[in-house]
């Protein structure tokens, strides 16, 4: 059976992926990776990481969403020859917010802990919103501490993986949300543009789409790796 490893969102704990986990049924073997929730990390560190967790023996395939999709793409350039597939929501392979970029010295002085959780279901859920997911994306955010969440900012605003991923020849899928206020069209275009190969999905949705529609995300991911199953020559 092919593993499923799922890398999270920017928070880390692994806890705003349940909802799609759950959709996704028995079908497959799903792991989710959760990061250090105390420790500021950058994308090297977090890469170190992952890759010490991923499968040796079994096929596997990688799904990274938002803040994960440069260490999924990184992971993936290096041809290990247990992967089988790449999946990337709503995320990026170069900083998403250019403008942003020179502020990156100053990410030390925000007040992350301080961000009310209002704006933060605006740009992460928008009208998609409900109590349940308010409830889970609070849970989730308070759980890591301030410096973990200001070395992960300031790594999304320097990252460029853009090379490594014109190295990925494994099948690839990208999930992009039509209501994504985070992560702008620009970023899945550039990723066509690199990977040309990728199929990329269009779905109604948020930035936090796999936990707005995870019914819909876990057909879509499902039917993929069933794909990949068959172009392997492997029972699904």
């Amino acid at each position: 059976m092919v593993t499923l490893m799922l890398l999270p969102g920017m928070d880390g704990t692994g806890l705003l992926l349940e909802p799609f986990v759950a959709a996704l049924g028995q079908e497959f073997n799903v792991q989710v990776m959760r990061y250090p929730t105390d420790v500021p990390l950058d994308y090297a560190e977090l890469e170190a990481l992952c890759r010490a967790a991923l499968p040796r023996e079994e096929p596997f395939i990688l799904l990274g969403e938002s803040f994960s999709g440069p260490i999924a793409v990184a992971l993936a350039a290096t041809h290990s020859p247990q992967l089988k597939g790449l999946i990337l929501s709503c995320t990026f392979v170069r900083n998403p917010r250019p403008i942003f970029a020179p502020l990156r010295t100053l990410v030390g002085l925000l007040p992350v802990s301080l961000a009310p959780m209002r704006v933060l279901c605006h740009l992460l859920l928008g009208r998609f919103s409900n109590p349940g997911l308010r409830a889970l994306l609070e849970q989730a955010i308070t759980q890591v501490s301030p410096a973990a969440l200001r070395a992960r900012l300031r790594a999304v605003l320097s990252v460029d993986v853009s090379v490594k991923l014109a190295a990925v020849k494994v099948p690839s899928l990208y999930l992009r949300a039509t209501h994504d206020q985070v992560v702008p069209p620009s970023a899945s275009a550039l990723i066509a543009k690199l990977s040309p190969h990728t199929q990329i999905v269009e779905m109604d949705g948020p930035h936090c789409l796999l936990q707005t529609n995870p019914s819909g995300a876990a057909q879509i991911v499902a039917a993929f790796i069933r794909q990949v199953q068959y172009l392997q020559g492997e029972n699904p």
